[in-house]
Order: C-alpha cells, then sequence, then structure tokens
C-alpha cells in the first residue's frame, strides 16, 4: 500500500488544453498514476469566477492575461482523489514555466507558454478546498472502488 493521506484536489484543463483536443490525454496521466476523478465538469468560466480563483493574483502584472486566458474558452475542471493527491498532481503538472519544466510532466511535454500553460493543479490542502468549492458542490461528488484500489 501506498503512504500518505488520502486528499481531494482540483485540477482544471485550462482553455488551451481543451481547445488543443488535450483534456483525455491529461485525464488519462492523471488515471494512470492512481488517481481517482471523483468530480467533473466543462465550464465557461466568468470574469466573476476567475476573479474568485486567481484572487491572491490580483495586484500582480499578470492578472489580467490569466483572466482573459481562464474566460477564453470551456475549461474541464477535475475534483481528484487519492493519496497525497495535491503533491502528486503538482509533479504531474510541472512547472509552471514550460521551457524548465521536467520531461514527463503535462507542462514538460505539451504545454508551449507560460500563461496558456495547459492545466492548473491546487497547491496546498487550503487552496484545494477554497479552488473545489468555487467548481463543485458536495453532492457532484461520487465515490467509488478502483479496480486496482489494493494497489494502489
Amino acid at each position: 500500500m501506498g503512504e500518505g493521506t488520502v486528499e481531494r484536489t482540483l485540477v482544471l484543463v485550462k482553455p488551451d488544453g481543451v481547445k488543443r483536443g488535450l483534456a483525455g490525454e491529461i485525464l488519462g496521466r492523471l488515471e494512470r498514476k492512481g488517481l481517482k476523478i471523483v468530480a467533473a465538469r466543462l465550464v465557461m468560466v466568468t470574469p466573476e469566477l476567475a476573479a474568485r480563483h486567481y484572487a491572491e493574483h490580483q495586484a500582480k502584472p499578470f492578472y489580467a492575461g490569466l483572466v482573459e486566458h481562464i474566460t477564453s474558452g470551456p475549461v474541464l475542471a477535475l475534483a481528484v482523489e487519492g493519496r497525497s493527491a495535491i503533491s502528486v498532481v503538482r509533479l504531474l503538472t510541472g512547472a509552471t514555466n514550460p521551457q524548465t519544466a521536467a520531461p514527463g510532466t503535462v507542462r514538460g511535454d505539451l504545454a508551449i507558454a507560460v500563461t496558456p500553460n495547459l492545466i492548473h493543479a491546487s497547491d496546498a490542502v487550503a487552496s484545494a478546498e477554497k479552488e473545489l468549492a468555487l467548481f463543485f458542490r458536495e453532492n457532484d461528488y461520487h465515490a467509488y472502488p478502483r479496480v486496482d484500489q489494493p494497489y494502489l
């Protein structure tokens, strides 16, 4: 059995990932790692939702670009669950800058630029809880056993 507490985290396949047809590839990487998708929604992020999601960046010079990008097309919002899910997903995601992201990561293999970098993943338990609440209600989550659960 793996170590670590079972956690739930938010993953967003950003508009560039959806428009490039990479949502399935990204979702597959999460599932192949042994993580469970416990909720999913294809959504158009409104400017209001973007402002709440990126609240900690509002004073930064790149804020307007973040909001413009996240509202530019559909986003696949995923609630992902598993052992140490937050850190595992962050490792799979790769560095923010795709030019320095490790090969084998989503951004290292598939992303082209810093702002349209395909994916968002919560960075801590508190941010995961806050961000999940922006995209999902409690009745959106579905518990189920994976057939490979004994090995995870």
